[in-house]
Parts: C-alpha cells; sequence; structure tokens
C-alpha cells in the first residue's frame, strides 16, 4: 500500500507511538482488503464504548493510548455508553459506573465528542459523498443509503485509529464501483409499521450477506422507518447500504427476489421468543430516537400513565433529549423514563432482574437473546404503549 512520506514518518514512530501504532492498524487493514492508499476521512464515529462490552482489556489499551498523546484529528464521535447518570447510575453497582465513567475520560481525553449515540447523523448531518470511518454498524447503512455518505462498516479499533490519523483505507464502499447493487428485491405489498421495516432487515440480511439490495416500493417509507430497516439489515448481514429502486437501476440485467407478505409475517413471529405474557421491561429506541419519534411517542401516550412496577425506557442522545424537551416531560411525567446516552442493549438489564423485553426494535430482538440474557416480545409502538399504560 502506498503512503506519503508524513504517512511513512507516522509508521516509522516519529510522531509517538500512540500514532504509530494507529497508523500500523490502518495500514494492515488497508492490506488485508488490497487498499492501495489511505483517504482523508470528514469523520469517525467509534462504537465500543460501553463497559459492559469493552471489558478490561481493550479499557487499559484506551488509557495508554490516551495518555500517550493520542489526538483525534478530525470530528470524532461515540456510540452509547453502559448506562446514563440521571437513572441507570443509580440502580447498578457503584464499581460498574466508575469503570464506565474511566473510559469516557480516555475518549474525553482524547478529543473524542462526547456524543453517547448510535444516530450521530442527528447531531450534524455528514455531506453527500464525503468519506467517513464509522463503526456503528445501524448508523453505516443508513448514512450510505438515506443520507449518500460513503463509510465502510469499521470496527471499532480501525474507527479510533481513523480518528486520530485522519485517515482510512481506500477500499470497499468508499470506491464507487463498490456501491453498485446486485440484487433487486420487490416487495410483493406495501410495508406497514416500523416492525416490518425491521423483519424485511432480518430477512434480506441473512439472505444477502453481502450484496447490496436495490429496494422496490419504498418510495414513500418515512427516514425513521428506513433508520429501522438499515439496523436490521447490518444486525444479520455485512450488507453497508441499500437503494431505494431508481429507473437507472431498472435497466440493469441483475438477481431479482420477491418478499411474499408470509417471509415478513414469519421473520416477525421468530422475533418474539417470549415464554411469558408481560414483559419486565418495554424498551423503545433502538437505534436511537430521533426528534419526531419523540414527539410522536409524546402524542400518543398523551395523558395516560404507565402502569405500577412496569419499566418502560425511552432511549435517545442528550442532544435530542435537550432538543424535545417539552414532549420529554410530557413523556416522563407518564411514568417513562427517557434515558439519554445509553439503551437497553449496551446495559446490564440482567442485573436490573429483567428476564423479558418488549420492543418494537428487530435489533433488539435479535440481539437481546444473547447480550441481554432475555426473552423478546416484538410488537408496534401502538401495541408496546398498550401494554405499558393503564387505560
Amino acid at each position: 500500500m502506498y503512503l506519503t512520506k508524513e504517512e511513512e514518518r507516522t509508521y516509522e514512530g516519529e510522531y509517538g507511538w500512540a500514532n504509530q501504532i494507529c497508523m500500523k492498524i490502518l495500514v494492515r487493514l488497508g492490506e488485508l482488503f488490497k487498499a492501495t492508499k489511505l483517504i482523508p476521512i470528514s469523520s469517525a464515529h467509534v462504537s465500543g464504548v460501553s463497559y459492559k462490552l469493552l471489558g478490561d482489556a481493550p479499557t487499559d489499551f484506551l488509557e495508554e493510548l490516551a495518555n500517550s498523546g493520542a489526538r483525534v484529528k478530525v470530528k470524532a464521535t461515540l456510540n452509547p455508553q453502559s448506562l446514563d447518570q440521571e437513572y441507570l447510575c443509580e440502580k447498578l453497582p457503584s464499581g460498574l459506573c466508575k469503570k464506565q465513567s474511566g473510559v469516557l475520560e480516555y475518549f474525553k481525553k482524547m478529543g473524542f465528542a462526547q456524543s453517547l449515540t448510535c444516530t450521530p447523523y442527528y447531531l450534524e448531518t455528514p455531506k453527500r459523498g464525503s468519506h467517513l470511518a464509522w463503526a456503528e454498524s445501524s448508523a453505516v447503512v443508513y448514512t450510505n443509503s438515506v443520507i449518500g455518505a460513503w463509510t465502510n462498516r469499521e470496527g471499532g479499533p480501525s474507527a479510533l485509529a481513523a480518528a486520530i490519523i485522519g485517515k482510512t483505507p481506500n477500499h470497499g464502499i468508499h470506491k464507487a464501483e463498490n456501491r453498485q447493487p446486485k440484487v433487486l428485491v420487490k416487495l410483493e405489498r406495501q410495508l406497514q409499521n416500523e416492525v416490518e421495516f425491521g423483519a424485511l432487515g432480518i430477512y434480506l440480511g441473512k439472505f444477502l450477506e453481502d450484496k447490496i439490495p436495490t429496494i422496490q416500493g419504498l418510495q414513500y417509507a418515512s427516514k425513521d422507518n428506513l433508520k429501522q430497516l438499515g439496523a436490521a439489515l447490518a444486525s444479520t448481514g455485512m450488507v453497508n447500504m441499500f437503494h431505494l429502486e431508481s429507473a437507472a437501476v431498472k435497466a440493469r440485467e441483475i438477481e431479482k427476489i420477491s418478499m411474499e407478505a408470509e417471509d415478513i409475517k414469519c421473520t416477525v413471529e421468530s422475533l418474539s421468543t417470549a415464554s411469558k405474557s408481560k414483559p419486565d421491561l418495554i424498551f423503545i429506541g433502538c437505534p436511537h430516537c430521533s426528534l419526531n419519534e419523540i414527539k410522536q411517542i409524546a402524542d400518543l401516550i398523551g395523558n395516560r400513565k404507565v402502569k405500577k412496577g412496569m419499566e418502560f425506557w425511552v432511549c435517545t442522545s442528550h442532544y435530542i433529549k435537550e432538543k424535545a424537551k417539552k414532549y420529554v416531560e410530557k413523556i416522563e411525567k407518564s411514568g417513562c423514563h427517557v434515558v439519554a446516552d445509553t439503551c437497553a442493549v449496551v446495559t446490564w438489564t440482567d442485573k436490573l432482574g429483567i428476564k423479558t423485553i418488549m420492543t418494537n426494535s428487530a435489533k433488539t430482538a435479535h440481539y437481546a437473546p444473547t447480550l441481554n440474557k432475555a426473552e423478546t416480545m416484538f410488537a408496534p409502538l401502538k401495541e408496546c404503549l398498550k401494554v405499558a399504560l393503564e387505560g
């Protein structure tokens, strides 16, 4: 892989160990994927922020990087942490809260914005055609497909290295020829709600592997529903983007598949694994809620109250929570907790005695049995609210 003189000096350690190790990570990654060079990026988004998922060894590496002078060279944001300061920190062991605080301090020292969200595109929308190094899989699919920026699905270490170097290897989705659709997916009927969009993503992720689809029949889909589709697509496969059907795609001779109503129905049913009829937690906000979703939840709740003894969380970023202040106040008045900076998937729900999670997120329903040791109930928002609220 070609390196400029400046990149070579970094690789040889002239700018310190921290920059050297990050450059070596990027070069090794580039060599694995046969990249010919590094390209500048406009932003990086790092996963592996939750101490629950990190553990001690990666945390020690972050500490060493921060103390060795590593500093970001581009706008750099962080995925959700494992708790929030206002609610969950009071319910979980203090030792876990302290470990998580240490992780955030190391990132802060390196210059990362304390965004703590899986939807960084709500904070600042990337420019169409700009190159990024993002590690959150749902954000990767959304930004490639809906926004039109260009990013591979980075691992946590490579996104971290890219943030510090300001560059990423030029391979995969960064090259126009690799962004072309390989499969045309025809929906035999219009999708009805966010649950069906998520189910479509789960099904296609398993079926397509890494083949980019163009999907016929989504021209009227909302951005919130496309977010659910992309998050689910990334959960079960390696697809980094999808296309909405266009005239140019119609003319191409590519593989074609049909999505029947029965395929969606069976996928929805497969994501509900609960053996009991009542959940311990109702969870909305994976990926993190948009301003529009927070408003919708507030409107649907109205003046109703959460049932006594029911845990009901709505998760979002502190950025959206602040923008949606009047809606948040209404939601929390019902007894629901609007939790910022974390989500159910990356916190210790099992330590809170939660064994069954009800959600409208296909991504959560897919991951909860393993990451949360919980059974799942997968249902649309309105049904989740019906179970959560009195009357």
